[in-house]
């Protein structure tokens, strides 16, 4: 499928001599890198703290563009299924195929979502309007918490043996307290972006 413009990245960081394969992988390990220093990073925050992973992926998604962006997001899920401890709660949970069926099951899938529609965005020239880009962003943090929300109420096996919260109670305990940091958190990637944009002549 033929995309409409250049990434960010092939703006910013032109293959050169190194090639756009080898540019690729090391944009992958540079990103599952970010991913996983993003998920271990707690900012206090009210009304509660947060991390600053749905920042990461969203800026991934925007700089790498759709494809890379979200095998990008693919490579950090592999790094999870192998066993290494790349996720918010890894440790004091074990990471693995296991981790995957926890709570934030659904929310790691959202990931998908959020970078391919932050790189399609920026690729759509969206980059040179802040307030469509901000929209755009946020749509994509829609799909994150509708899947998270769907995957925690319904399927996700919590620590205690029960399986799902059904959608009020986790509505309350596990998206309403987020909502505030995710709303700043995509305001300021949408800031950041078109700032980048700019700088790379896209907007």
């Amino acid at each position: 499928m033929n995309l409409p413009g250049p990434t960010l990245a092939s703006r910013l960081l032109p293959a050169g001599r190194i090639g756009a394969a080898l540019r690729a992988v090391l944009l992958v390990a540079a990103g599952t890198a970010l991913l996983t220093l993003s998920a271990k990073v707690i900012v206090p925050f009210y009304p509660v703290n947060m991390t600053l992973q749905t920042f990461a992926v969203l800026l991934i998604g925007a700089v790498y563009g759709p494809r890379l962006g979200v095998l990008t997001v693919l490579a950090y899920f592999a790094e999870g299924l192998a066993g290494l401890p790349v996720f918010t709660s890894t440790p004091p949970l074990p990471a693995g195929p296991g981790y995957f069926m926890g709570p934030t099951g659904g929310f790691l899938i959202g990931f998908l979502v959020t970078a391919a529609v932050a790189g399609f965005a920026v690729q759509r020239g969206l980059g040179k309007r802040p307030v469509a880009l901000f929209l755009a962003l946020l749509a994509g943090q829609v799909v994150l918490f509708g899947l998270g929300l769907l995957w925690l109420s319904q399927f996700a096996a919590l620590p205690n043996g029960v399986t799902g919260l059904g959608l009020i109670k986790t509505w309350h305990a596990a998206i309403a307290p987020f909502l505030l940091g995710d709303l700043v958190k995509t305001a300021l990637a949408a800031l950041l972006i078109t700032g980048l944009c700019r700088k790379a002549g896209q907007a």
